[in-house]
């Protein structure tokens, strides 16, 4: 169920913007935030281009997209209103299974990208944070345009959104769910069901 655009949240210390604050503080903002998406994808190129099993990138791929993506805040908002009817235990299960079902599309893709490059660009203040901009170049591919929106969650920098192709991840992946649960009385449980189908597949 999960959109083929979360395999490239791989490729990604800035508190949120707020109407009103000083154009210096904004821009120390837009310089960490650059600084953090520069220091994560060099990360995880470090990890695609370097030696090590599947399991072994698998392993340290899931460990950078922990500690650098809410995964969590992402979670909650592509399930949208069905957040709020989904029981405690529902909404446990399908965090954890969508932090799986990304980490899985992320690390079945890794072989695709060896010698992948990325260069980031300019900062843009945005309601939700600072959005970055990057170049991501694989080879035999043509450059395509990320955008990555980062802000703080729980006193650290958190990457919360990624645009490629001027379409957003969670957007788009929201829409998809609501259309899969549309079609299936709105029950929680059949997307959890689905997410686990698609686990244990890729995994």
């Amino acid at each position: 169920m999960t959109s083929r655009r979360a395999a490239l949240v791989f490729l990604a210390a800035a508190p949120a913007l707020a109407v009103g604050w000083p154009r210096a503080a904004r821009a120390q903002t837009a310089a960490q935030a650059r600084a953090f998406i520069d220091a994560t994808g060099t990360a995880l190129v470090a990890v695609i281009d370097g030696p090590g099993s599947n399991e072994q990138k698998r392993a340290a791929v899931a460990r950078i997209v922990d500690s650098h993506v809410d995964v969590d805040g992402i979670a909650r908002f592509c399930l949208g209103r069905f957040w709020r009817v989904a029981t405690p235990a529902e909404r446990g299960q399908y965090q954890e299974l969508f932090r799986k079902a990304l980490v899985l599309n992320i690390a079945t893709k890794i072989g695709e990208y060896k010698g992948v490059t990325f260069k980031v660009g300019r900062t843009t203040p945005h309601d939700d944070g600072v959005a970055v901009a990057t170049v991501i170049t694989r080879p035999g591919n043509a450059p395509a345009d990320v955008e990555w929106l980062v802000r703080q969650v729980g006193g650290a920098p958190k990457i919360v959104d990624m645009v490629a192709e001027g379409t957003s991840l969670r957007i788009t992946q929201r829409s998809d769910y609501a259309s899969y649960l549309s079609q299936h009385d709105d029950k929680v449980s059949a997307l959890l069901t689905a997410l686990r189908a698609q686990v244990a597949t890729k995994g």
